[in-house]
């Protein structure tokens, strides 16, 4: 296999410096699912892969192409050379790693930023009787809130009142400031699914009601299970959207309920912080949540949440 893979790159090569000093033009790229992950027995090693067409396995990147990074956050800084580097090695159908001997981790880890927009579709406003937001509301999560797709979320001691959060994710693919609406899905390297996990005592009662702290303990941002490129999906903005408790659903919307689209996201926080490859948008969730039941309802040791969306996967937490 491996000499397979290096054959390959060494009759590519030359293709490869075409690429080179592309990655400023908007990106483009074909159908992918991009993920990383590790090999089982190799829990450090990260790696970039995309995922095999046929559901066969992960076709290792690095393996693929020596000169490839091992990270998806400097993967995604190559700009169009890693995007054209992934649809060859879809392409060949070299250097596949079965699922069995991987462990996928988040599509990203370690971004710059991570952005979070609040009351962001309209039945989640009806649900709370609030009224519908004339401009986006934003706020964050630490990085270190990132967890992979199938990890554990893990309770604090200091809150009771952990509650899940259904969200379409996306992918910052190119360095922006300032960019167009009518621009700006150009910048997006690809979609994911979140949950949002949030205290919501330290949310909504403690340190003066500023959001920050009760969205950002640790694993409180599981990602996954794969970065889905704009290409591969028929309209994000119209995605089927749910979340499950053990089993039971508990959110379930659609993503054409969104109020800021993707698009203006984008136009919105590059008025006011250049936007890197890498960081993540989390850009709201659907009615359903815990805190507005009646009575509230809050995860528990061994819950299991999944969060789903058409056409671009479903993640599956274990609450501990």
């Amino acid at each position: 296999m491996r000499v397979l893979c290096g054959l390959w790159f060494k009759l590519r090569r030359l293709r490869d410096v075409s690429f080179l000093g592309t990655f400023r033009r908007p990106l483009s790229s074909d159908a992918m699912r991009l993920v990383q992950f590790s090999r089982k027995g190799n829990e450090g090693g990260i790696r970039v892969g995309v995922e095999h067409e046929q559901g066969h396995g992960v076709i290792d990147l690095k393996a693929f192409d020596p000169s490839m990074p091992p990270t998806m956050r400097e993967f995604l800084e190559l700009g169009q050379k890693g995007m054209d580097c992934a649809q060859r090695a879809l392409s060949s159908g070299q250097c596949i790693v079965p699922h069995s001997d991987i462990t996928l981790l988040s599509p990203v880890t370690g971004p710059d930023k991570v952005v979070c927009v609040g009351m962001n579709y309209r039945d989640h406003c009806l649900e709370q009787n609030a009224p519908i937001p004339t401009e986006p509301i934003i706020f964050s999560k630490f990085p270190s809130a990132i967890t992979g797709p199938y990890d554990d979320i893990m309770l604090p001691n200091t809150s009771q009142e952990v509650d899940w959060e259904v969200e379409l994710a996306f992918v910052i693919g190119q360095k922006g400031k300032h960019i167009k609406e009518e621009e700006a899905l150009s910048y997006v390297a690809g979609f994911t699914v979140a949950n949002d996990v949030s205290a919501r005592d330290w949310q909504l009662e403690k340190n003066g009601k500023q959001w920050l702290l009760g969205k950002t303990f640790d694993t409180f941002c599981p990602l996954g299970p794969a970065l889905v490129t704009t290409a591969a999906l028929k309209d994000v903005h119209n995605l089927g959207i749910r979340c499950l408790v053990n089993g039971g659903v508990v959110q379930d919307s659609n993503t054409n309920q969104l109020i800021f689209k993707t698009e203006k996201l984008i136009a919105w926080v590059s008025q006011f912080a250049t936007l890197y490859p890498g960081d993540v948008f989390l850009t709201g969730t659907p009615p359903g949540v815990g805190v507005f039941r009646k009575p509230p309802i809050f995860l528990k040791r061994g819950d299991v949440v999944e969060c789903q969306i058409d056409e671009i996967g479903s993640i599956r937490n274990t609450v501990v």
